[in-house]
């Protein structure tokens, strides 16, 4: 079991953050590697060739450890619409087949989809969790596996809903897109480095994944897996680094058809980025330190506590299961304000988010019980006032 890390950290102490799920604090060292890279940018005489290749592919092979991918399935992207994007631009689309999204999608696993099913005949199916919030997570899961069948050319989804935590059954899921020769393409922007996903134990052809939040990089860069079905495939862009032999600046302009091996191809122009790789690469090595299976069995600690806390209340917690530990929700009950609650929670210094009816809270390893106990009390003072 973890202890709990706030030490590595520069957050206030008189603020309890529950909003990873928004954006991750950098941890120090990060902090230290991209100062150290920016301020190397001060003197280009210091970078050679090389470093436009060996902090990349570093980066690449830790993402690869960190969801047990091979290393050349690893793509470097600016954004989730870059990476989905890439992944839209290069399926087989089955004649008049169906594309499966989820209902209340962030956006960037939506538009792509929406934009492909114009341009290749496609139904596009926004799979719905059902009227009843008590049963959100079986219903969910049961309705995009009944949706699932022969005529389903991809599913969209994510892994962790971005807006409550719900929580899907990717196994499952991925064996009825095996049975009936789908494509699955997962947003693991919300839980890949928090939650354990393993593409040796379930299969996904595309996984793209945010830096800046779990991962605990910088905003502007992430990261991707695409399998080998899509190492044929058409970039969305044409740069010259993911070219065969482009580290062989002299023979630049000896214009090379050929892609790097693997992904490569889908990796974004000026990929070296050295301050993103910087800090992006010492926060994947921090998560694979701690690992995430103990990152979720700490912060299911702090989701039990959550529940524990608010029992007997107007608030409604979901259990571990229907939700993750890292990310979750809380439900309002009716007549209460959500404004009132807002201005509560930031005199408080207590900064999570609002997602429709819901509270999102996201814990990590910096929290403690004590400031979920805190949380708690400022939510219940508000319900008896």
């Amino acid at each position: 079991m973890l202890d709990p890390q706030q030490h590595k950290f520069s957050l206030p102490q008189d603020q309890i953050y529950f909003n990873v799920a928004y954006m991750a604090p950098l941890l120090k060292l990060s902090q230290a590697q991209g100062m150290a890279a920016l301020l190397k940018k001060a003197n280009p005489t210091l970078f050679g060739q090389q470093d436009f290749f060996d902090d990349s592919h570093l980066l690449k092979s830790t993402f690869a450890q960190l969801i047990s991918a091979p290393s050349e399935q690893i793509a470097i992207i600016p954004s989730v619409s870059y990476g989905m994007a890439n992944a839209a631009n290069n399926l087989t689309y089955k004649e008049d087949g169906e594309i499966l999204c989820l209902e209340e999608q962030f956006p960037s696993n939506y538009y792509p989809w929406q934009r492909a099913a114009k341009k290749h005949n496609q139904k596009l199916l926004m799979i719905s969790p059902g009227p009843d919030s008590s049963t959100r997570t079986k219903s969910w899961n049961q309705n995009i596996l009944s949706a699932i069948n022969d005529k389903t050319t991809v599913v969209c989804m994510s892994h962790v809903h971005w807006a409550d935590g719900t929580l899907y059954d990717l196994q499952a899921i991925s064996q009825a897109c095996v049975k009936h020769n789908a494509y699955l393409v997962i947003d693991g922007t919300q839980s890949v480095g928090a939650l354990p996903l393993s593409i040796n134990d379930i299969p996904i052809d595309v996984l793209i994944v945010g830096g800046y939040k779990w991962l605990l990089g910088h905003y502007g860069m992430g990261l991707a897996y695409y399998s080998e079905k899509f190492n044929d495939g058409t970039p969305i862009e044409d740069n010259w680094i993911n070219r065969l032999d482009s580290d062989n600046f002299q023979a630049l302009v000896n214009y090379q058809d050929a892609y790097r091996p693997g992904a490569a191809r889908y990796t974004v122009g000026e990929k070296s980025n050295f301050i993103h790789t910087a800090i992006l690469q010492a926060g994947l090595e921090q998560i694979l330190e701690w690992q995430p299976d103990n990152i979720q069995k700490y912060c299911q600690t702090l989701h039990k506590q959550l529940i524990q806390e608010l029992a007997g209340t107007a608030y409604k917690v979901p259990e571990l299961g229907d939700t993750s530990a890292h990310l979750t929700s809380i439900r309002l009950g009716k007549g209460m304000d959500v404004e009132r609650i807002k201005s509560a929670l930031a005199d408080s210094s207590i900064f999570v988010s609002y997602r429709g009816e819901a509270i999102r809270v996201s814990f990590y390893v910096f929290n403690t019980v004590d400031e979920v106990k805190k949380f708690a009390a400022v939510l219940k003072g508000i319900e008896v006032s």
